[in-house]
């Protein structure tokens, strides 16, 4: 199992960077997210260009690389929450300071088109939290029991989820490995990087998507099993696809994920919480965990060894 160093926990007063690496966002989101985390004694930073707009991203490539490079480097800042996903974060992650970032490992908190992210520090051996952003702490508050865990794992907790089955193809086990994945389209465009997430032995993979057709998916799913990626891992966890449309083939995205890992001899869940909803659940990339699927209840829980 590959080592990975988790971040130092938060303390109250610590700085929070808000970065937007991606798309512009709503500046009511941010504003609104300020107090939430203010409510938990830490100190929110908005980044000179997180609440800024240029075509559909929030600054220059330029501009967002010295953002996230200025908060992933300042000693005073201690978790970098990215303010939404979109599109964009892959245009960093080469320029990013490899060593300093290694130096002083921080939080790093975000998932969807953030997953880009995931997948440098991954590559670096730290951990890093894919979780909700502004946009969730905005609209559900200090008191959601999705914010509450991602407070607490901030302030260095370790989650175990034990969620009740929530389809009846998940097939039972028991595994062991270090969890890796995020958002589909993202991470298989990084396939055969240097931040390639499919590459890591023992791995526990779980997946997300939002908007991609039912036969996008099914491709993208193929070239992992082509490729051997599915026949590694330990285990597999399928989160949420969300706002795609049926086809002639298939009027449910999990009924074809289904069929795509039917011959798996490892424990698999599906329809996970994990994804475009409001009920995501932070997981903690790069971290051992335990899978235990049972007819009823899928167990995960997470380990610092």
């Amino acid at each position: 199992m590959k080592r990975v160093t988790f971040p130092a926990p938060l303390r109250e007063g610590d700085r929070i960077a808000i970065v937007s690496p991606a798309s512009s966002i709503d500046n009511r989101l941010v504003d609104e997210a300020i107090p939430v985390i203010m409510s938990q004694g830490w100190t929110p930073v908005v980044m000179p260009s997180a609440l800024g707009s240029h075509g559909s991203y929030s600054a220059t490539r330029r501009e967002r690389l010295n953002d996230l490079t200025e908060a992933l480097c300042d000693p005073t800042i201690r978790a970098v929450m990215c303010s939404r996903g979109g599109y964009g974060a892959v245009h960093l992650i080469d320029s990013l300071p490899a060593d300093a970032v290694k130096a002083d490992p921080k939080w790093l908190i975000g998932f969807s088109d953030i997953s880009a992210l995931h997948s440098f520090m991954s590559s670096l051996g730290i951990a890093s939290l894919h979780a909700s952003m502004c946009k969730h702490l905005a609209e559900f508050g200090a008191d959601d029991p999705d914010n509450i865990t991602l407070f607490n794992i901030l302030r260095g907790s370790l989650p175990t989820y034990s969620i009740e089955a929530r389809h009846d193809g998940n097939k039972p086990g028991t595994a062991t490995g270090q969890l890796f994945g995020g958002n589909l389209a993202v991470l298989g465009a990084l396939i055969g990087t240097p931040y390639d997430m499919f590459a890591h032995d023992d791995a526990i993979l779980f997946l997300e998507d939002i908007a991609e057709p039912i036969y996008k998916v099914e491709r993208q799913l193929y070239q992992l099993r082509l490729s051997g990626v599915l026949d590694r891992i330990k285990g597999l966890i399928v989160g949420q696809f969300t706002e795609y449309r049926p086809d002639r083939n298939y009027s449910d995205m999990l009924d074809m994920v289904r069929d795509m890992t039917a011959d798996l001899n490892i424990p698999v869940a599906y329809n996970f919480p994990i994804g475009h909803i409001d009920h995501n659940l932070p997981v903690i990339e790069s971290a051992p965990v335990m899978l235990d699927i049972t007819p009823d209840k899928v167990n995960l829980s997470f380990n610092v060894h």
